[in-house]
């Protein structure tokens, strides 16, 4: 008999976690089209902030309006080799604004107007207030080494999870590869012929930190049939 299970994170953690685990973005004004890596923040209102080199035509534009309308495009990739390493995307769309003008780079702030996420546990609009108030998810600085870890006795662990997807989706899997994992549970991606599919297997509790992370997944494992 199975216990309780714990839902995945709210689509606003998932994006505030998207946001704080990732290096590069894409900012598109009515104008213009800007690649940024290692330049944006968020801020403790939960703000997305930008820092934007003074001499790119992006800033001279955002200087000269004032205020400018912009998208920001967000892409997270798996920290493990995988066919397909896109596993999450976010499209944040609001004002740009000055913040400060001066120095080699000129700071930017974002204030949002839509949001929306999209990722293995499914697409969701994400409110403003909520991004403002979610915090990263727990296990997001540690979530690279671990998912390496689960594949260091040669995917042995991870073909034993995969005992716990449903049987039609588990055949058809050529590979099946550890995606993520967070506070909520770990997902799978199972990729097939045609195509993948990301399956979460739900942990029993939510979690607090990494160290919390064996007990998990070795009563994942106690789930699984015998081989």
């Amino acid at each position: 008999m199975v216990g309780k299970t714990v839902r995945a994170g709210t689509a606003a953690e998932r994006m505030r976690t998207l946001l704080a685990g990732t290096e590069s973005l894409t900012l598109r004004t009515p104008d213009h089209r800007a690649e940024l890596a290692g330049r944006h923040t968020v801020d403790p209102a939960g703000r997305l902030r930008l820092t934007l080199p003074a001499d790119s035509r992006v800033a001279r534009h955002l200087l000269a309006a004032g205020e400018v309308a912009a998208q920001v495009e967000v892409t997270g990739l798996a920290p493990v080799p995988m066919r397909d390493r896109v596993r999450s995307r976010a499209t944040l769309s609001g004002w740009l604004t000055a913040a400060d003008p001066g120095g080699v780079d000129v700071s930017a702030r974002l204030d949002l107007v839509t949001a929306e996420l999209v990722d293995a546990d499914g697409d969701a609009p994400v409110a403003p207030e909520d991004l403002a108030a979610a915090r990263p998810d727990p296990l997001a600085a540690d979530e690279a080494d671990l998912l390496r870890r689960l594949g260091d006795d040669g995917q042995q662990t991870v073909r034993t999870l995969a005992q716990l997807v449903p049987g039609p989706l588990r055949r058809e899997a050529r590979r099946i590869h550890p995606l993520r994992l967070d506070r909520c549970g770990l997902v799978l991606r199972l990729e097939s012929a045609t195509g993948h599919r990301d399956v979460r297997l739900p942990f029993t509790r939510s979690l607090r930190g990494p160290d919390q992370v064996p007990a998990e997944i070795a009563r994942l494992l106690a789930r699984c049939a015998p081989r």
